[in-house]
């Protein structure tokens, strides 16, 4: 990638608020940029890992970042190899398996303190990692469904995924006036900006797509029993709300509905974004995390 530090950091504003500063993090051994957000002053509250699902990065976790620094909570999001400011690679070469040891690796550098937010895929790469990784506490948002609790895709959907593909796949190659229709909670200039920044070109790993599309398993057993989180969006058209609450019971889960929010809607919708937020926070309050 061609950002510097400073552009990197650089990048957007904070709004107004309690004072928040950022950093960044580079694993160089992996090649991942992970850019964080800290309170002004140190905190005892435990750290917050965010991860994003396809097509996305750091960008997709901007207002929560914010929101959560100006609360006490240090904050960082991580770029998945390929995406946004960690280092290219060949979308080919990625897969399932190589997006959890991202997670992994972010892990192991917070620590076992480490709260887990995932959104989409990263929801599902979250419960991947932490088969392995011990975690405060995790939270998924319309997370991809693992194979235990989702229908197997039909075989031509599978194979007509290609090796890298982007925003069109995802129908986000259109009009910003039919976005808005169809993600109510989304302004136009959220909808602009969503656009933007899933880029134009095809950098999405095929390969990742349809391992989760013919169902990646998940080792309930292994996971950590620590308090858990699963927020669902009725206005979701990739990931139904009715499924993420099957998944919620699977998991034994605390489960929030949000029938009013699309997918990006509870992650990016400059409005609809901040009663996700709060409702993640008086979870974090009420477990003392």
């Amino acid at each position: 990638m061609t950002h510097t530090t400073t552009d990197r950091l650089a990048a957007r504003t904070p709004p107004p608020g309690r004072p928040v500063r950022k950093d960044e993090i580079e694993l160089a051994e992996r090649g991942l940029y992970v850019e964080s957000w800290l309170p002004e002053r140190r905190s005892r509250r435990k750290p917050l890992l965010f991860v994003h699902g396809f097509l996305g990065g750091s960008w997709v976790w901007e207002r929560y970042l914010h929101h959560f620094a100006a609360r006490g909570w240090e904050g960082h999001a991580l770029n998945l190899r390929n995406h946004y400011w960690s280092q290219t690679a060949d979308p080919a070469t990625l897969d399932i398996e190589s997006y959890t040891e991202d997670v992994v690796a972010a892990l192991e550098r917070l620590g076992p303190n480490a709260i887990a937010v995932g959104h989409g895929l990263g929801g599902l790469l979250l419960l991947k990692a932490i088969e392995r990784l011990p975690v405060a506490a995790y939270v998924l948002l319309s997370p991809e469904l693992p194979r235990e609790v989702r229908e197997p895709a039909r075989t031509h959907l599978v194979r007509d995924v290609p090796d890298a593909w982007g925003r069109a796949e995802l129908g986000w190659e259109t009009l910003p006036e039919r976005l808005t229709r169809e993600h109510r909670d989304l302004s136009i200039s959220d909808v602009v900006r969503i656009q933007h920044l899933l880029g134009q070109k095809a950098f999405e790993s095929g390969l990742a797509r349809r391992q989760v599309l013919q169902g990646v398993s998940v080792d309930r057993m292994a996971l950590p029993d620590v308090p858990r989180l699963v927020i669902g969006a009725g206005l979701d058209v990739y990931v139904p709300e009715p499924s993420v609450e099957v998944l919620a019971d699977w998991l034994g889960a605390q489960y929030e509905p949000f029938g009013a929010h699309s997918h990006y809607g509870l992650v990016l919708g400059e409005q609809s974004y901040l009663q996700v937020a709060e409702t993640l926070r008086a979870f974090l309050e009420a477990h003392r995390l």
